[in-house]
């Protein structure tokens, strides 16, 4: 069944717990984490990356991730991830989205905050809630290097809440997108000073690759979202080349079928995770 991301975010803040939010640049994709989603009967969040426009066009997988959210058994929220253009916006939310990550982290301030009020309009409008982002990663969505990350102030992330309406910030706090070099040192206090002051639901970017008991301090201290890709889709890799090494294989959609299978086994056990199942 559809959700919205205030729905979701509003059963992961009612159990202490964080709901997980998948990149699904693939039909594969979509179905691992919906599987996986299903099998332990907890709402999930598919994202979809503005970065990811030339892997799968928005108005191709969009509406699959649309209808496959219709047709689950578990709540999910059909999300757009790091949104930078109002316009590629306004096509999601006409696509059937329910949530949505404007990103102007990389702008001033103030055009941050006026472009994060323009896509607060645009998405009640569609009943979809909205994310932001304040402060920078390590390193973009698409892998490129922002030079280190950029701390969320807290006190201006509490300025940034109330001016923009938003319901649900990403803040930075050490974490980063991609694959981790060296284990990441994060900033959990900082998580917990944010959420003490905006008073919304946060949210953890480059959360593959975090260690078990970072993860459950960071939802102790107020994350109930958290972006879960880079691991998964290698984990798909690796199925796929294990197969292809056995040179047992004709058909490419057995390929795609033991990624996918790799991809579900390890989006359960990043959801088990997440929910404080073990």
């Amino acid at each position: 069944m559809i959700a919205t991301l205030n729905e979701t975010l509003a059963y992961a803040r009612d159990r202490q717990r964080a709901v997980g939010s998948f990149n699904t640049p693939n039909l594969e994709c979509v179905c691992a984490v919906i599987g996986a989603a299903e099998e332990l009967n907890v709402p999930v969040i598919l994202l979809h990356a503005q970065v990811h426009e030339p892997v799968a066009p928005l108005e191709v997988i969009g509406p699959v991730m649309v209808l496959a959210a219709k047709r689950a058994k578990v709540p999910v929220c059909v999300h757009l991830d790091h949104c930078e253009t109002l316009s590629y916006l306004r096509r999601a939310l006409e696509i059937g989205f329910t949530g949505i990550m404007y990103d102007g982290s990389a702008l001033s301030y103030e055009d941050n905050v006026t472009n994060t009020i323009e896509a607060v309009r645009l998405s009640r409008g569609y009943g979809a809630g909205v994310e932001a982002e304040l402060g920078q990663l390590a390193h973009r969505e698409g892998g490129e290097d922002t030079g280190g990350p950029v701390y969320t102030d807290p006190d201006l992330a509490a300025r940034f809440a109330s001016a923009t309406g938003i319901d649900c910030l990403a803040p930075s706090f050490g974490t980063a997108h991609g694959i981790y070099k060296s284990a990441p040192v994060l900033n959990l206090e900082l998580v917990k000073r944010v959420g003490e002051l905006v008073g919304l639901p946060l949210v953890m970017h480059g959360g593959s690759g975090v260690s078990r008991e970072d993860y459950r301090t960071a939802i102790r201290n107020g994350i109930r979202k958290v972006n879960y890709y880079t691991y998964m889709a290698r984990e798909g890799v690796r199925a796929a080349k294990r197969l292809l090494d056995s040179g047992e294989v004709t058909f490419y959609h057995d390929v795609a079928m033991a990624a996918q299978e790799a991809m579900r086994v390890d989006a359960l056990q990043a959801l088990r995770l997440f929910n404080g199942m073990g």
